[in-house]
């Protein structure tokens, strides 16, 4: 009976090579995990971008030129009535949203790719406009 006790209150922590296993096991898992989700950030981040530019704000700025006529010179005029005009009914946009990136959207009327129309893009994970990865609204 002593030696049952002796066993026992030995047995109470785990060995080396049961926490090894345990460790290498969940080291297994992160591998094949991590990748997947990694790819994920940049994927919904441009899915983000690219319904702000095709949906979002070009919505706000249909409904300035349908009041006004023609599109704002910049994507200010769809919070503030820089016009001073009776027929402005926003604010067409509570406020100017930012890319995924935290950037501001780059707006250009009239636009250089869209002749009749205006340019709406962000500048990508670089910043920089003018490179691969822009989400633009001529993308179609």
């Amino acid at each position: 009976m002593m030696r049952k006790m002796k066993n026992c209150r030995a047995r109470k922590g785990f060995t080396l090579i049961e926490i090894m296993l345990v460790v290498v096991i969940i080291g297994v898992l992160a591998a094949m995990v991590v990748p997947k989700l990694t790819g994920r950030t940049r994927q919904t981040k441009n899915a983000v971008a690219k319904v702000d530019v095709d949906v979002n704000i070009p919505l706000a700025l249909d409904l300035y030129e349908l009041d006004m006529g023609e599109f704002p010179a910049t994507l200010d005029g769809l919070t503030d009535n820089k016009t001073s005009s009776d027929a402005w009914k926003g604010p067409y946009l509570k406020k100017i949203p930012k890319d995924a990136w935290g950037k501001a959207y780059i707006y250009k009327y009239p636009g250089e790719r869209n002749k009749y129309g205006y340019d709406l893009y962000s500048a990508g994970a670089d910043g920089q406009g003018g490179t691969n990865d822009d989400i633009g609204n001529w993308e179609k």
